[in-house]
Parts: C-alpha cells; structure tokens; sequence
C-alpha cells in the first residue's frame, strides 16, 4: 500500500513538472512601417485568417484624427494599411458577431467588418484613456481606462460602470462570465462578485496584453518590452526582456491552434511573430 501511495505521489509530482515545463518564444517574422501600433487582434476567418494591427500615428492621448486600422497576413505581409482611418488614438480590439469594437480614446468605436466602415461611435461618459476592449461569448463588451481605474460594460452597446478602483486597469481578457484584468503589476479576475482573484504578480511592469494559451494559463505583455507566461498555480516565467533595445511590447494577439503569438513594437513602429513552445 505505501509502494502504491508513493508511487502515486511521484506520478502527481511527475505531472506537475511537466505542466510547468518551461516555454520559449522563437521569432518568426517582423512586418515594417506601421506607424505606432497599439494593438493585434488575430482573426479566425473560414476563409482566410488574418491580423487587425490599430496604429495610433500620433500621440497615444490626442484626439487628432490620424489613428487607424491595418490589415495584415499571418505571415507578416501587410494587405491593406489603411484598412480604417480616421481615427483618435486607438488601442485594443474585439470582435462580437461580424462587428469590430476598438477602443478610440473616450469613445468605442463599431466598424462592420465585411463592409469596412464605422457603424457607430460610443461615448464612455467620464473616460479619458479606453485602453483595451474584450467581449464574452454572450456578446458583453468590457472596456478598460487606464488613467481613471475604471472599466465599463456594454451590453447591447449600451455602457455601464463595472467596476472601479482598479489600479492601472489596462489589459482585459473575457472567459466565460469572468473577466481577467493586467491591473499594474498583477494579473486580477473578476467573478460575478466583482470581487478580484489575484491570479499572479510579480510582473516587473504594469500589464498590458493578455492572451489565454489554455485553460487556466496565459501569456502577458508589459507596455515597456517584456512577455510572461502566467502558469495555472500563478507561477510566472520571463519569456523576452527587450527593455535595452527599447522595443516595447504592446497589446498582444495570439492563434490558439498554430500558438503564434503576434506583438506589436510600439515605437519601433513594426509587428514580430513568435512561435510559443
């Protein structure tokens, strides 16, 4: 029986190992001359998928009309650069439906897809820096800003106050009815409580991107050029410090099925691919 049991337990420790086995990020590709991005959404299209790629071409906090949209390929080829203009500085992504949702400084801005144009645009009362945009399954919208510690709901593009206080609330991932939050240097979810989880900390910057990999795990990006992977025990490992180089590594965009993750280079206005292994 005590073989048995401590066989048992050596299995268990065995599992945990190997579910903790350390990743790394290989370079794929870097695509050129896209001025200031923001934000990669990637889309998963039957016909052909691809990368939303928001530039904010200007000041990250000026409502000056110069932001916009690309279109990329997944390997790196830009198909359509100004894919949307006009634009205020715009940031994170979502799709609900065949609608595209961006958030545009204090507004959220609908473009249908298909047809290529701005439906509509939503004011966020009081908002002054909307920063990243993630949508459920049910079609709920959540917003976040960054410089008032907010992040607000739209249901039926109607928005609301979902929570406050939340220190730095930049990056927002939707699962299920829980809503994953990059809230300074900690990786925060929200239940139907509203009450936050600490999931992980220790990220040497504030967060900024967030994608799932798998259930219970994820990959974080830091504004100033760093990338982690969250372990589902909240263990984190550093994947890429590129502080000295100066590339930041923005709002991040990642295809579950092939694992590419897509990081936009602020400042060094470009778009590198990298395999996750």
């Amino acid at each position: 029986m005590k073989k048995l049991l401590a066989l048992a337990i050596l299995i268990l420790h065995c599992a945990a190992l190997q579910a903790q086995a350390p990743h790394k990020l290989t370079p794929l590709w870097s695509a050129p001359d896209l001025p200031v991005p923001e934000s990669v959404l990637f889309v998963a299209d039957k016909k052909s998928s691809y990368l939303l790629v928001s530039l904010i071409d200007g000041d990250g906090a000026a409502a000056d009309g110069k932001g916009g949209i690309a279109k990329l390929s997944l390997d790196g080829e830009v198909i359509e650069k100004e894919w949307i203009t006009g634009l205020n500085a715009p940031k994170g992504m979502t799709i609900v439906q065949n609608n595209l949702y961006v958030a545009d400084l204090t507004e959220v801005v609908i473009i249908d897809i298909k047809k290529q144009k701005i439906l509509k645009k939503i004011p966020i009362a009081g908002a002054v820096f909307l920063n990243d945009v993630t949508a459920n399954s049910s079609g709920i919208v959540y917003v976040s800003d960054t410089r008032t510690n907010k992040i607000y709901r739209l249901e039926k593009d109607q928005p609301t106050l979902y929570v406050e206080n939340v220190s730095n609330a930049n990056g927002l991932k939707a699962i299920g009815p829980n809503l994953v939050v990059g809230a300074g240097q900690e990786l925060l979810l929200f239940g139907a409580d509203k009450k936050p989880l600490t999931l992980a900390k220790g990220f040497a910057q504030g967060i900024d991107g967030i994608e799932m990999t798998e259930r219970g795990e994820f990959i974080v990006s830091c504004w100033p050029g760093l990338i982690y992977y969250v372990f589902a025990d909240g263990k984190i490992q550093l994947l890429l410090d590129s502080q000295a180089d100066k590339i930041n590594t923005a709002d991040i965009g990642f295809d579950p099925a092939t694992k590419t993750l897509f990081v936009p280079n602020f400042f060094k206005n470009s778009v590198t691919a990298y395999q996750l292994e």
